[in-house]
């Protein structure tokens, strides 16, 4: 029979090993590093968000500039054209003399004399318009339909600026199919002494006499009755 001994009483548990011991310590470290990386991981996620990104959104939506208006980038290109236009126009009339129309007496293209102070007179109280032109310039080509159009509705009269003497001015006319009342400036004299430096050009003047406006280049049919309507009100 045995005896029990004090540690049969009181039994005490084994000594654990040295590896258990060591994976026991690491346990807790290993819980609170998985934690803390994914409270890290948390604090990442909402700083990228707080940032740069919307709640809802994307990151082009974020990042992206709103475009300007089409309607006013055409309105800014609009005004920079017709800025740029009425310089030049402004440059190339520079030399044209303001106050009274110049008179020039010379011939018509069957041979009579013509000169602007009869012209004016043939329509008293009208503002009228002097149209240069040449039979060489092409723009002066693509701008006889509405000269033609204009002249019905208006007294013009045109110019034909070194393009020879009045038969062959006249040849051009019936080939054109154009019934204008037509002054030959063989030499350029007349277009001279308006400051005039190239065709096409069409100089408004006004029932006094005096020039109101002055034309270079292409111009609308709708401009240029426009300017005359003008003319013959404000005289």
């Amino acid at each position: 029979m045995t005896t029990p001994t004090d540690d049969m009483r009181n039994p005490r548990p084994a000594p654990a090993s040295q590896a258990e011991a060591d994976a026991a310590g690491m346990l807790p470290s290993a819980i609170g590093i998985a934690t803390d990386g994914h409270r890290v991981g948390e604090r990442a996620v909402a700083g990228s968000v707080g940032a740069g990104l919307p709640a809802n959104g994307s990151a082009d939506e974020a990042g992206s500039p709103r475009k300007p208006g089409r309607w006013r980038r055409w309105a800014v290109e609009i005004g920079i054209f017709v800025a740029v236009f009425f310089a030049i126009q402004a440059w190339m009339a520079r030399d044209v003399p303001a106050g009274a129309a110049p008179d020039f007496a010379t011939i018509a293209v069957d041979g009579r004399p013509l000169s602007l102070a009869e012209w004016r007179a043939a329509h008293p109280g009208e503002a009228v318009g002097v149209y240069f032109w040449a039979d060489w310039c092409p723009i002066c080509t693509a701008q006889q339909g509405t000269i033609d159009g204009v002249q019905a509705d208006y007294p013009v009269l045109t110019v034909a600026m070194q393009s020879g003497g009045a038969p062959a001015v006249e040849k051009v006319l019936a080939d054109r199919g154009l019934a204008w009342a037509t002054a030959i400036d063989a030499d350029g004299r007349i277009a001279q002494s308006y400051g005039l430096r190239g065709v096409p050009a069409f100089v408004i003047v006004d029932p006094t006499g005096q020039i109101r406006s002055v034309s270079l280049g292409y111009t609308t049919g709708w401009g240029l009755r426009a300017r005359l309507w003008w003319a013959g009100l404000s005289s």
